[in-house]
């Protein structure tokens, strides 16, 4: 018979660590006598970052004392008391290869099921003093497991654990937690743990991304589009071969190789990164191809920043026949296929992408419903407005919304759809009739995008149909950290590096490696660049990075390697000169 015993509990405190303050509930003390279990928590208790604990499907945490002798044995330590692991509950018996998704257990008053493992978090080895302890938990099949509150009662310490009901497929704790974070995943027990409806919805959502099919990256079937190539590792050289003025402030560069090779077809949505000769070391800017590869050639489309260094180099240096270092199409913010309404919204330069996304629609005259939404300042500034309007009426189910926010200039030109002053409104959208079940591409000033996604949200799509792209910084995952100041990527503090550069693209710094630095992930915090990271072990993936040029080792192997042409940044350092999309 499992027991419960010790009863633990504590609420979220302010934590010193790595210079910065973490917000945690992860400290847990016994306490005595009875606490009732509510649907959401135990009385005396609570959790710090409620996105990766706590809630309904986490409402209390299990650990059991086999594993505490294992952890004593393994780390050589003798100071593991109960509750340092931050459960709630440390039981005798209920072992993580035995407990199954969906088991339900009655302890003293109350009933639980069995949602999910513990999710892996830095918190637990920051707690232990061991930064390796969520790797661990994951490679020792140990991680613990959460409960979900069933029926509200009280329970103490010495509580018999008896099992009311097995769950479904009998998909051990231990099976589902490697599931997710081992290599090696069996496709049909991922099916089956998609059959158990005790399952966090989280989790379940994680298995059916690994149970999609994965698409290769396609080729664009465009007019004269060449035949596929495999993109090249790192930067290759390549000529410009014309400069095309769009706007007083927008040109466009067609990009050939140098050498005759046919260049690989990109998927519509993806882009380019240049490395050019600006400033003290080379700079890396990305641009998205605004339109397929014609002739063998790629076209990107650039706006004049008053201030930008890289686009006045790109405006009034550059010129035809030049040759500029060049990283193969990547990118993730591509046209999918598929039979449902396409919208494709943007806001001045923001049209790039989701325009090369448009000719490939018009290259197919895909039948699907279509709307183009695009704002511009006034009709000067209405960056393609030419070619979209003939590309849409190739299109047989298509609609073309021109908003311009600067006063006057709305005037509709023959044959031209109405403009619309000011920018796009929930009465707006509404009166364009866009259905729920439409797939939204966004990209244009952030702003643009938060403000545009809401609305369609508000219009009852769902937040994965509305997919957006931005080439400054994503904004940053960091659990439990308390926010601070925002400041500026700039260069880290202390001696210079005589390591290889490191170059974080969207933040547009340049520094050398130094070993001070515990991984690439310390140097880009060292820089306050933002990051976005979990168990900072190489297990939760959540700090995946592209890589564009360079190559890295790890400091701490991963347990699964991420997918080629990406990193793990938490746990690597590099070996060559790094171009990172961060």
């Amino acid at each position: 018979m499992a027991t419960l015993l010790s009863l633990n509990v504590g609420m979220p405190k302010d934590v010193p660590w790595q210079g910065r303050t973490v917000h945690t509930g992860i400290w847990k003390t016994p306490v005595q006598g009875p606490r009732t279990v509510r649907r959401l928590n135990i009385d005396g208790d609570g959790q710090g970052d409620l996105a990766g604990h706590g809630g309904e499907m986490r409402a209390v945490l299990v650990y059991q004392a086999q594993s505490y002798d294992h952890w004593r044995r393994h780390l050589g330590r003798d100071d593991l008391d109960f509750g340092v692991f931050g459960e709630n509950f440390t039981v005798d018996g209920l072992p993580d290869d035995e407990v199954c998704i969906g088991d339900r257990y009655r302890i003293g008053d109350a009933e639980f099921e069995v949602s999910q493992p513990r999710v892996t978090c830095y918190r637990v080895g920051m707690r232990l003093g061991e930064p390796a302890m969520p790797s661990l938990l994951v490679a020792h099949h140990r991680p613990g497991f959460y409960l979900r509150v069933i029926t509200e009662g009280q329970v103490r310490a010495g509580d018999e654990i008896t099992l009311t009901r097995r769950g479904p497929e009998h998909l051990s704790v231990a099976d589902v937690d490697a599931l997710l974070y081992l290599p090696g995943r069996d496709p049909e027990l991922l099916r089956r743990a998609l059959n158990i409806p005790a399952l966090s919805p989280g989790w379940q959502q994680s298995f059916r991304e690994l149970s999609a099919p994965r698409e290769p990256d396609r080729p664009v079937e465009g007019a004269g589009a060449q035949p596929a190539a495999r993109g090249w590792p790192g930067f290759r050289a390549m000529r410009v071969d014309r400069i095309v003025a769009e706007t007083s402030t927008v040109s466009s560069l067609y990009l050939d190789s140098t050498d005759g090779r046919p260049l690989p077809a990109a998927r519509p949505g993806q882009y380019l990164s240049l490395r050019l000769p600006v400033g003290a070391a080379p700079s890396v800017r990305s641009y998205s191809l605004s339109c397929a590869p014609v002739d063998g050639v790629y076209r990107i489309s650039v706006k004049h920043e008053p201030r930008g260094q890289v686009s006045h180099y790109l405006h009034t240096r550059l010129h035809p026949g030049d040759r500029v270092d060049v990283a193969s199409p990547r990118g993730t913010f591509v046209l999918e296929d598929g039979t449902d309404p396409v919208v494709l919204a943007s806001a001045g330069i923001g049209a790039t992408p989701v325009l090369a996304m448009l000719h490939q629609l018009a290259a197919t005259r895909d039948p699907r419903p279509l709307w183009w939404i695009h704002v511009a300042h006034d009709r000067a500034g209405h960056v393609f407005a030419d070619e979209a309007h003939a590309l849409l009426e190739r299109l047989p189910h298509a609609e073309e919304h021109i908003y311009y926010t600067t006063a006057g200039d709305t005037v509709p030109e023959a044959g031209r759809p109405p403009v619309t002053p000011g920018r796009p409104s929930a009465a707006s959208l509404a009166a364009m009739g866009i259905p729920a079940d439409a797939d939204a591409y966004l990209c244009g000033p952030t702003a643009f995008m938060d403000d545009f996604g809401a609305l369609l949200h508000d219009l009852g799509l769902r937040p994965e149909r509305i997919r957006t792209e931005q080439f400054s910084a994503l904004s940053a995952i960091n659990p439990g950290i308390t926010p601070g100041e925002v400041i500026r990527p700039h260069q880290p503090p202390g001696p210079p590096g005589s390591g290889p550069l490191i170059t974080f693209a969207r933040s547009g710094v340049t520094t050398a490696w130094s070993p001070a630095h515990a991984s690439l992930l310390d140097l880009a915090e060292a820089c306050d660049i933002p990051t976005r990271w979990s168990c900072r072990t190489g297990v939760c993936h959540t700090c995946v990075t592209p890589l564009v040029a360079g190559d890295v080792t790890y400091t701490t192997q991963p347990l699964e390697p991420p997918e080629p042409g990406t990193v793990l940044v938490c746990c690597s350092e590099p070996t060559t000169e790094v171009v990172l999309d961060l």
